[in-house]
């Protein structure tokens, strides 16, 4: 049986259940299809805490627990390590096996580059880098900026499916990237019929991760400049419209336009802070409505959200920010793109009036273009391995 390892951030990204299906669903996938999986993440001194955020010692730290949850809700004991400070501890299996683990691996498959740790990357001998971030990652990359972690990867995968097209501004530098979408294991995402059919929502970050891109006297912008252009439209639209959104403090004056303007916002930490309370958060609602980062919106890049690929798994229908995707998937019925403020309204409208139909298009859209089986079975074709 051939062996995968998977690396990405879950207990990096404490109190994000949205975050951890990212990474689960390359997990869960790959396991689906027949492969051995072992997934490992590392996590420094400073991101272990305590309930209140206070820095914990590793073994106490809500940081392990909440790992540890994921592994045991995931059936993932004994294919799973969190390594602690560069190897000084390991949580799931002794390092000594981790080490051999990888030397019979066939390939790693590297979400973001997150594996940085040497002594196991010199025993992986195949390594492919996914990338979550186009634009980002290309951009740091073109700047000579290391924090993308791309060197030493044998194969390029990302999910901005224009990269490398004459419509997509961003540069690919010496890197050949191949596109991938963002899968979703279809067994963890019933379609669901809970849910008012005029309550469209969405988890998101108003800033996100990153701050300001710069790249040959551009600026490109962030999500909450893509929002600050839609800001109206519950106001002009007839349906509710909820964010559950992680915002700073410091922005409240952002807060208080969106609630102004008619949106309803909820804590994410409190309505999906992990990967169960996320999915009940998605399928009791009745749709998506989301814009994207404006580096993604601008760069035409192809960009497609993994939590998109959810709500539409469970029969909910999306109502999301062209990036360019419309260029590679079927829009119009489950999947509803828009540009323009105009057109965001008019797209709400749609769903609702033909909701059935729309739910049922969202479920068969997922099952064609972001089924696990079909996209990771995709991409082991292309590295050229088998179970």
């Amino acid at each position: 049986m051939s062996t995968i390892v998977v690396s990405g951030a879950i207990a990096n990204k404490y109190h994000n259940g949205g975050a951890v299906w990212t990474r689960l669903s390359w997990v869960l996938g790959f396991r689906q299809l027949g492969f051995r999986v072992l997934f490992l993440e590392h996590v420094d001194r400073a991101a272990c805490v305590d309930a209140d955020g206070a820095p914990a010692p590793f073994e106490r730290s809500d940081t392990l627990a909440y790992f540890r949850e994921v592994v045991e809700q995931f059936d993932l004991t004994g294919t799973a390590a969190l390594i602690y400070d560069g190897g000084a501890k390991v949580w799931g299996m002794p390092y000594a096996e981790l080490l051999d683990l990888a030397e019979s691996a066939d390939l790693l498959v590297n979400i973001t580059g997150h594996l940085t740790h040497e002594p196991l990357l010199r025993r992986l001998r195949r390594k492919a880098y996914i990338d979550l971030d186009p634009g980002y990652t290309q951009f740091w990359h073109a700047a000579g900026n290391l924090g993308a972690h791309l060197a030493g990867h044998d194969l390029y995968f990302t999910v901005g499916e224009n990269i490398s097209t004459p419509v997509c501004s961003i540069p690919t530098g010496d890197v050949r990237w191949r596109p991938v979408r963002q899968p979703v294991v279809l067994e963890h995402w019933p379609v669901s019929a809970a849910g008012d059919p005029d309550r469209f929502t969405t988890i998101a970050s108003w800033r996100g991760p990153y701050g300001h891109v710069e790249h040959e006297g551009r600026t490109f912008g962030l999500k909450a400049h893509e929002f600050r252009k839609f800001i109206e439209v519950p106001q002009r639209a007839a349906q509710t419209f909820e964010l559950a959104l992680d915002i700073h403090p410091a922005d409240s004056k952002d807060l208080d336009l969106l609630l102004s303007h008619g949106w309803q916002v909820v804590d994410p930490r409190t309505v999906a802070p992990d990967p169960l309370a996320f999915r009940r958060y998605v399928q009791a609602s009745g749709a998506e409505f989301s814009v994207a980062q404006g580096i993604y919106v601008e760069t035409v890049s192809g960009w497609f959200s993994d939590r998109t690929t959810r709500y539409l798994a469970s029969g909910k229908p999306a109502l999301v920010q062209d990036t360019g995707f419309s260029r590679n998937l079927p829009v119009g019925e489950g999947l509803v793109a828009f540009r323009t403020l105009d057109e965001a309204v008019a797209g709400a409208e749609r769903i609702v009036h033909d909701y059935d139909l729309h739910c049922r298009a969202a479920r068969a859209l997922a099952e064609e273009y972001f089924d696990s089986n079909v996209v990771l079975r995709r991409l082991v074709e292309d590295v050229g391995i088998t179970p």
